[in-house]
């Protein structure tokens, strides 16, 4: 993506073999470094939903918390943070996944939202989809509406997308 003179795609750092062989990391550390191109990014994860009246941003950890947190309060809705079992004080609601080798689980504040609150899910890439799946399952378990899931990076090839059909799903850099 290109705006204001900046190509998002240049702050990308691509690490071939990490974490293990085969496998192309694509690394938003340099986008995180330089705040001009950050906020870019964060615009335009917000953009694409900003006439949706989102009540919160959802985000799963870590670095979709990075992502989530500042479009949260750029489209001046609430943050709710999903994480790993065990990592929240308060009473949860959770559900458990499939990785490629073995399951996790996933856990948000039963409290976290009103019911019928319009929900945007956020992350920093889109790989498989099996974690964002969980998230917005998640999500309408404690009675929130997911009207919509943005992403920075996109790894189409990986298809994630046909795991969250029936949402609105945007990227704003594809590979």
């Amino acid at each position: 993506m290109t705006s204001k003179h900046i190509v998002l795609e240049e702050y990308i750092r691509t690490i071939p073999d990490w974490p293990r062989k085969g496998i192309l990391f694509r690394d938003i550390t340099p986008l995180l470094a330089d705040p001009k191109a950050m906020a870019i990014a964060v615009e335009a994860i917000a953009g694409c939903f900003e006439n949706e009246h989102i009540d919160y941003v959802a985000a799963v950890e870590a670095r979709g918390f990075i992502f989530g947190s500042v479009v949260a309060q750029k489209l001046g809705a609430g943050f709710v943070p999903i994480r790993k079992k065990g990592k929240l004080p308060f009473k949860t609601q959770e559900v458990s996944y499939d990785l490629e080798y073995g399951t996790d689980t996933l856990e948000v504040h039963c409290d976290a939202m009103a019911g019928g609150a319009k929900v945007l899910m956020v992350d920093d890439l889109l790989a498989t989809g099996g974690t964002m799946s969980a998230a917005c399952e998640l999500i309408d378990k404690i009675g929130g509406e997911v009207v919509g899931i943005a992403f920075l990076i996109e790894l189409r090839a990986l298809c994630g997308r046909d795991r969250l059909a029936g949402y609105k799903v945007e990227s704003v850099i594809s590979y």
